[in-house]
């Protein structure tokens, strides 16, 4: 089957590969046209091959290439960012840029920040594809514009313009593994000044399987509703006025196959139960004066009710944020000023909250981006925050452009980052399992300087049509990381600011291809170098992968009405928390490809029918290892041994001498499954 699939797709990529030579290049060539305008990078609307701060654009045409429930699972291909799964029970993951963790990356939804350290765990959830116009990712420090967690990179999802967006458009798909997934959005003109955008996705699955026969399902059993809508006022002065509300509800569990809700929170059968209830309000308004100026405003809440087995995990989030904005060009100065308030309500039921935490962030920013000529450019910028909590913080920024010709660019950035820490919110791998949270003292923020050399350059060669071609170097260093111990003590996962430091070097190549033959291709690939120092002990941080690569390869074929999509990624090894010298799992994971093929047929009106397989050739992580979980057959660790130390003991039940563990998680743990779907669009 799989060497079929594969020879029909490039069989037929060839065979057809004239036919479509003029009819598909003019249609498609736009689409890596990098005269397109940016905003995340400065906040400002500026052309791609002008900015001084490189940004990258997912648009909605990549996201269809390989269907997903969610923009976290859809951005696996993109280069440089890699879904974490962070529990192999309770399939709780988050987004990495550039080989850093989830926490470091902040959220935005049309540029109005989702503040809060779950906005890569619920923020790229339950919003419907088919309202998203494209995807904006600053891969490097942003901290001197959107402030805390904008440490590793920004995602910036945009949405369709009420003006411009379909009047109805749907998007339905199942799977073999019986997941079911439904996306509607609905644009209406509720009144002459008001036109709205709304939407609703739906996700269920419940049908444990258990595939490498550990007794525990291999993912999670999600119930997913998610609302979505998006309010433009039309105004006399025609000055933006956006409202953008969200509310996400989701029922989520996994564990031993017998589970049942009967058993939430008991120690019978082991189980990771977890309710979320999440809001959000967000807003754009142009204020009504000659300057151009906008008010920003948003309000996260975020409720979670959840098991581990028998401890139980009570959390409430509350996050305010306001901002004003000022945007001013004096002669060849492009200048923007900003004031910000943060306001952060956080309270759970454990170690880490012994009162509930009501803590300030008072923000002031300036930014120039000053046009020397028509070739150099400088950006300057600054910002001042002080916490309640941490006091006074600096986060300045520096980037230098050239640009020789219209079509290439050389950027140089540097800035430094920081991030309020809320532990227990962002890092589930805390709770999971049968490790002890031990606080070694009171955290402090973290600090990080990045440095980033960026080189794009556009080839539009005759007879092979147009390349996009983008090269990167990054060095980030970072002081007071916060650094999870899992290695002193195999039952805890020690906490503490590093006494030492931490670093990653990294570099990046990205190409993309439109051929004037009908084919489009998109290569990328990444180098990673990480280092922890930690009382003067060197090792490798956990869960890095070395390498990445990605692609995504899409073929369209007029004469049969169908376009053939066929995406993947390689990653290449990472360290992973053992919990004893006689563990035998792997120290370090080996490198995996996940790949897959689509196949959409077009001919009937509106209407778009798509089939495929994901995992082709049906990888999962316990590939070259003798178990995932460990002491799976005895969660509760209730036939483990232990020392005066508290230590597990070997013995012939547990020759290892390990406890429960479900924390060894790096990979979807999900093998082969086919899909069929449906997407259905009214102009």
């Amino acid at each position: 089957m799989k060497k079929l699939l594969l020879l029909l797709f490039f069989s037929t990529l060839f065979a057809f590969s004239q036919k479509t030579k003029d009819t598909i290049f003019d249609k498609n060539k736009k689409e890596i046209d990098l005269d397109e305008v940016v905003v995340s990078g400065t906040l400002k609307g500026v052309k791609r091959l002008e900015t001084s701060v490189p940004v990258e654009i997912i648009t909605a045409t990549f996201l269809k290439q390989n269907p997903t429930a969610s923009i976290l699972d859809a951005l696996q291909n993109v280069n440089g960012l890699r879904p974490q799964n962070n529990c192999n029970v309770c399939g709780t993951a988050d987004i990495r840029i550039n080989g850093l963790d989830g926490p470091y990356t902040m959220v935005t939804i049309d540029g109005m920040p989702i503040v809060s350290a779950l906005g890569t765990v619920y923020g790229l959830s339950g919003i419907p594809n088919s309202l998203i116009d494209r995807i904006e990712v600053v891969k490097g420090v942003a901290s001197s514009l959107y402030g805390s967690e904008a440490v590793g990179g920004l995602i910036n999802i945009i949405t369709k313009s009420t003006k411009t967006a379909p009047r109805f458009t749907a998007d339905l798909f199942s799977t073999s593994w019986l997941e079911h997934n439904i996306d509607l959005g609905y644009k209406a003109s509720i009144t002459k000044k008001v036109d709205a955008l709304f939407g609703i996705n739906y996700f269920y699955y419940n049908n444990p399987i258990d595939n490498n026969k550990d007794n525990f399902a291999d993912i999670a059993q999600q119930n997913r509703v998610s609302l979505f809508s998006k309010w433009n006022i039309k105004r006399k002065s025609e000055k933006e006025f956006s409202i953008i509300a969200r509310y996400l509800y989701e029922d989520r569990w996994g564990g031993e196959l017998q589970w049942n809700k009967n058993f939430r929170g008991g120690d019978v059968v082991y189980g990771e139960s977890i309710y979320t209830s999440r809001y959000e309000f967000l807003s754009k308004y142009q204020l009504p004066v000659q300057e151009k100026m906008y008010l920003q405003f948003s309000f996260i809440g975020h409720d979670q009710n959840s098991v581990y087995g028998n401890s139980l995990y009570l959390a409430n989030q509350k996050i305010g944020f306001g901002q004003l904005l000022w945007d001013k060009n004096i002669q060849n100065h492009s200048l923007l000023f900003g004031s910000a308030f943060r306001y952060q309500f956080y309270d759970d039921n454990t170690p880490a909250t012994a009162t509930s935490d009501h803590s300030k962030i008072y923000s002031v920013f300036a930014q120039d981006d000053i046009q020397f000529s028509e070739k150099t450019g400088l950006l300057l910028g600054g910002r001042y925050d002080y916490n309640t909590n941490h006091g006074s913080i600096l986060t300045p920024r520096i980037a230098l452009k050239w640009k020789p010709t219209t079509n290439d660019i050389l950027r140089l950035n540097f800035g430094t980052g920081f991030r309020v820490v809320n532990l227990f919110t962002e890092d589930h791998q805390a709770l999971s399992g049968a490790r002890e949270v031990e606080i070694v003292d009171e955290l402090k923020p973290e600090t990080s300087y990045n440095l980033n050399l960026n080189y794009l350059k556009k080839y539009d060669v005759e007879n092979l049509g147009v390349v996009n071609l983008e090269l990167s170097s990054w060095y980030t260093y970072f002081t007071n990381r916060i650094f999870a111990n899992y290695d002193l003590d195999p039952n805890k996962i020690i906490y503490d600011n590093l006494n030492g430091y931490s670093k990653i070097f990294g570099l990046s190549a990205n190409a993309d291809w439109i051929s004037p033959f009908g084919l489009k291709a998109t290569l990328g690939a990444s180098y990673f170098d990480p280092l922890t120092v930690q009382d003067e002990i060197r090792f490798i941080p956990l869960f890095t992968e070395k390498y990445s690569l990605n692609w995504a390869v899409n073929y369209e074929i007029p004469n049969w009405f169908l376009t053939i999509d066929y995406t993947g990624n390689l990653t290449g090894s990472m360290r992973l928390p053992l919990l004893s010298e006689l563990d035998p799992r792997r120290e370090f994971s080996l490198p995996f490809t996940i790949q897959n093929i689509q196949f959409t047929y077009k001919k009937l009106k509106n209407i778009e029918i798509y089939a495929g397989v994901k995992n082709i050739f049906n990888w999962t992580p316990n590939r070259g290892n003798p178990f995932l979980i460990a002491r799976a057959n005895d969660p509760f660790d209730k036939n483990v041994q232990f020392n005066a130390n508290g230590s597990a003991i070997p013995t012939a039940d547990n020759p290892y001498g390990l406890t429960f563990d479900p924390t060894y998680a790096y990979a979807p743990n999900q093998g082969i499954r086919f899909f069929l779907g449906l997407r259905d669009t009214l102009r």
